[in-house]
Parts: structure tokens; sequence; C-alpha cells
């Protein structure tokens, strides 16, 4: 649930896995954002082509920050020194629309009882994904099994519990019903971690698949799946739902696993979850994230992305970690656009199909607009 807060989690990997699926190029969307300004009469010339010039929301959700001038003056510090908190830089300062497709989501989920990572997370992009735009596919990750996990991961919000609620056996049939009702051609299914149940929920998610298989057999779909503990059987279960891709996030470099993830969560377990999907469901894209200003070196962070890749991991996310509350993890660095774009590269070098690699990029961004355009 990445991430994004967890999981920015957002999904520009979802983009290039559709494309993958699709085999075919569709139309890339342009900025829905307008790149007009008003400009007081008092602003300099030269302030005033600066703003015209400055970027635009896609500009940050890509990492291609083209024209640096309008961030070359930040002053800043980047790396957080011992009993300081880090102040966001001008990059990761976006206002975020909120519109008509933003409400009927926000509706039609609280009547249904579904809940999204979107909500649960904090996820900072959640007006931008819910919103849509002229040609965007308005995107929300549907969280399954409730909004309470048995996990506590110390960059995630969402609330935990040891004993859950029981799961609602209508929520598969519900899920189905609410992506009818959308219209939507691609839709992210994702979970809290449910260590109470024997096989962690991994027949739900298997449910849920089916119900909307059944109902649109052309709509695609992808599930960001917890680890269920290692136990490969229910991973078994899931891939052979029917899905079109398969998710689970590695959250970090492995030195930081302990830090960062509960402590039944490590990154060999992760791999082998993600390694296991493609050897049973060869033609499943599988795709993870990771997300970066935990305190990783660039050392650290290559030999991930190489481990990943030899793991036959497809699509590979990275984004900037940002602290929900303030009982979670500090930032302990903002990563600027232009380095993002050198892993965004790295990525592709290594082999991966597709690397979204941007400060506001979540594993599950935009899924359905971003998808369109690969």
């Amino acid at each position: 649930m990445s991430l994004l807060p967890r999981g920015r989690r957002c999904g520009a990997a979802a983009t290039a896995a559709r494309r993958l699926l699709l085999g075919t190029r569709a139309r890339v969307p342009g900025s829905h954002m307008c790149n007009q300004y008003t400009t007081s009469g008092s602003l300099t010339e030269e302030k005033k082509e600066l703003l015209q010039s400055g970027p635009d929301l896609q500009d940050f959700v890509s990492g291609d920050l083209s024209d640096k001038s309008a961030w070359a003056e930040y002053k800043g510090n980047l790396k957080r020194q011992k009993g300081e908190r880090l102040r966001l830089p001008p990059w990761l300062k976006t206002e975020i629309p909120m519109g008509k497709n933003y409400n009927k989501l926000k509706n039609t989920l609280r009547s249904l009882n579904l809940h999204t990572v979107c909500e649960e997370a904090r996820c900072p992009n959640i007006g931008e994904c819910w919103g849509g735009g002229e040609y965007a596919t308005a995107t929300a990750t549907i969280m399954l099994m409730g909004d309470t996990c048995t996990r506590g991961c110390r960059f995630c919000s969402v609330k935990t519990a040891k004993n859950p609620p029981p799961l609602d056996p209508e929520e598969p049939y519900n899920t189905a019903k609410a992506i009818a009702e959308w219209g939507l051609d691609y839709v992210v299914l994702t979970s809290v971690d449910r260590d109470d149940m024997p096989d962690g929920g991994a027949e739900h998610f298997a449910k849920t698949v089916s119900h909307l298989k059944e109902r649109n057999s052309k709509i695609l779909v992808e599930c960001l799946t917890p680890d269920f503990r290692g136990d490969l059987q229910a991973v078994e279960k899931v891939v052979l739902s029917g899905l079109d891709v398969y998710a689970h996030n590695v959250e970090t470099v492995p030195a930081l696993q302990r830090k960062v993830r509960d402590p039944r969560a490590n990154f060999e377990q992760s791999v082998r979850v993600l390694k296991h999907a493609k050897e049973v469901q060869p033609r499943v894209i599988t795709k993870t994230s990771i997300m970066l200003g935990l305190g990783e070196t660039d050392e650290q962070v290559y030999s991930t992305m190489k481990l990943l890749r030899e793991a036959d991991v497809d699509c590979l996310t990275l984004g900037q970690y940002m602290q929900p509350t303030k009982r979670h993890l500090k930032v302990e660095e903002y990563i600027t656009p232009e380095k993002f774009k050198y892993w965004e590269k790295t990525g592709n070098d290594l082999g991966f199909h597709y690397t979204a690699s941007g400060p506001l990029v979540r594993s599950s961004y935009k899924a359905g607009h971003l998808h369109a355009s690969v």
C-alpha cells in the first residue's frame, strides 16, 4: 500500500504494464493542468517569464524538470541533520485538484462501504488520481479486507490491530459493482495485511478478481498484495485468479528493511513472492516499488534494482518517501528530480520493461491514465 506514505506508491509502472498487455500504443494524454498564470503588474518581466515557463504537474509526476531554473536558487537542506526536521522542497509543493470525479468516487465508495489505500495511507496524490481529467481515467486503488492492518510498518499510517474485524463476504461482489458503475478499464486491488487469517486473505483477492472478470472480461486487473507471510500457495491462488498484473512492494533496500517494515516482513521473502508469481504464470506482469529518502545509499539502491531484475520483476517504481504523521519515520533526504531521472535511466538500462521514477510517483498513481499512455 506503498506508497506513498504507503505505496504513490502510485502507478506509472501500471502504464507500462498495460502497454505490455495490449501491445498497442495509445495516445499520450496531454497535461490537464492549465499552465497559464495571471501575473501581477508589480512583478518584473523576469519573474513573469519564470512563472509562465515553470514546470506543471505532469513534470512533477514524470520527474522531467527540464527547466531547472525554477528551483536553482533553493538553498534548503536536502539531507536531515540530527534533531532536524526537513522542510518540504519546492518540487514537492503542488496543489492537488478536487473535481467532479473525485466527489463521485468518494460518494460511491462510501455507499458501498469500500476502502481505498488513497485515503487510509493519506496519499498526497488523492485528488489528482481521483479527479481524472479531460483525457484521464480517474483511478482509485481499492483496499480489500477492511481498513485495519495486522502489521505496523513505520512508514504507513493505516491503523493496526492484532485481530481486525472479520471480512465482509459481500466485498468481492460490491467491488465488482463499483467498478462497473465507474466504467473503468483498469483497476488496482490492494489490501491490508491479514495475518489473522490462514491464507492471509488470498481467497478474498481471488474471488474479487473473478467477479470483476465475470462482469467485464476485457477489464485489466492489477493486484498489489501482501507477502502472505511467504505462503507460496496463497500467492498461487491470487496469480491464477485471472489477474493481469501481480504487484508486491519491497518498499526499501535490504539494509533498511528492519527499520522501515514490520518485523514479519523482509526483502528475501518479498522477492520470493514476486519470483514465484512469475514462475507460476509467466504471462503475468510483475511489479514492485521502492521508497527513496529513508537513508539508503546510491550503492544500495543500485544493488536492490539488480536483485529485483534478477528475480525477473518486470516493472519498477521509485518515489519519494513522505512522512504521513509525526509518529512515523522522519524523511532522511529529499531526492531531487534529476536524481529520480537518473534512477529511471538506470532501471531501463538494467532491463526493466518499465521504470517509473519521480518525486510524486507511487505504485498505483493514476494507474489507468498512465497505463493508457504506455
